[in-house]
């Protein structure tokens, strides 16, 4: 009987076969996050009805129409109660930036792309912690371009704690060279995890849909490497990669200061680099790859 409820849900959706297996592949690893916080099955069953009558509701209105919880519940096939509670409930479910990223993201863009704080191959130098010691080219002036209501200091031990930057033995703040990249911070990390994961996952939907323009979605996988090769490539990929988002966190920000008064900037952009590595399975096949 379970078998045969699976095979119906696919049918009635119109899934095929290659797509149920691409989304049980990419469902792996975020099960595995979920299973390592805590975080049962029960609790993201509850977590999905929500999320699909967004979607539903959100992206799937028919044009002059009002869109009604008999509609959205055959879209999802979520209980007309549960869809009518879910649409009723008041709360943000989107995820909302910490403000020591929001802070954080302004103090390294202004710190990479300033040409006043960087040396001459374009990296950013070290910064006098106080105005008192390095004037402008201190990090206690830094923060102030930014917030003048934030202590530098409070600034400073929270980059410290999440491995942003380190105070050298001359009391300069030493800016981590891979930007604003928490090596600490569960809170941090995660708001990265939910929006860079996310947004990875819209473009390349978009594409398979077929919305246009297409957009930017291209890797580069290799299989049958020795562990030697696969180092090799992954510092490769690391030096390119940051140049490239150095090149682009550069002009963005230009482009950013530019359009600030500009009352068409209601965009957001988002431009990743990743790179992945694990052992291939014993006999060559992955059963979840499509």
């Amino acid at each position: 009987m379970a078998a045969m409820n699976e095979s119906d849900s696919g049918a009635a959706s119109g899934a095929s076969e290659r797509l149920i297996r691409a989304v049980r592949h990419v469902l792996h690893p975020l099960v595995r996050l979920l299973l390592a916080q805590g975080l049962t099955y029960p609790w993201l069953s509850d977590m999905l009805k929500g999320i699909f009558v967004d979607v539903a509701d959100r992206d799937f209105q028919l044009a002059g129409k009002r869109q009604t919880d008999s509609r959205v519940s055959l879209l999802t096939g979520v209980h007309r109660k549960d869809v009518r509670r879910l649409r009723d409930e008041d709360g943000d479910r989107s995820s909302r930036m910490p403000p020591a990223v929001s802070l954080g993201s302004q103090l390294v863009a202004r710190w990479v792309t300033t040409p006043r704080y960087l040396d001459e191959e374009g990296m950013p130098i070290p910064l006098a912690r106080l105005a008192s010691q390095g004037g402008e080219l201190s990090f206690e002036a830094l923060v102030a371009t930014v917030s003048k209501d934030i202590r530098a200091r409070a600034v400073l031990d929270e980059w410290m704690r999440l491995g942003v930057a380190l105070l050298d033995a001359d009391d300069r703040v030493i800016l981590n060279s891979e930007a604003f990249v928490p090596a600490r911070g569960f809170d941090e990390k995660v708001f990265y995890f939910g929006q860079n994961v996310h947004d990875h996952v819209s473009t390349a939907v978009d594409n398979v849909i077929g919305v246009e323009p297409a957009q930017l979605e291209r890797s580069v996988h290799y299989d049958t490497l020795t562990p030697q090769s696969v180092a090799e490539l992954e510092r490769l990929a690391g030096r390119l990669g940051m140049q490239a988002l150095k090149s682009l966190n550069r002009r963005a920000a230009e482009l950013a200061a530019r359009d600030a008064e500009d009352p068409a900037a209601v965009e957001r952009m988002n431009f990743g680099v990743y790179f992945h590595r694990e052992p291939m399975p014993a006999d060559g096949q992955d059963e979840n790859r499509v």
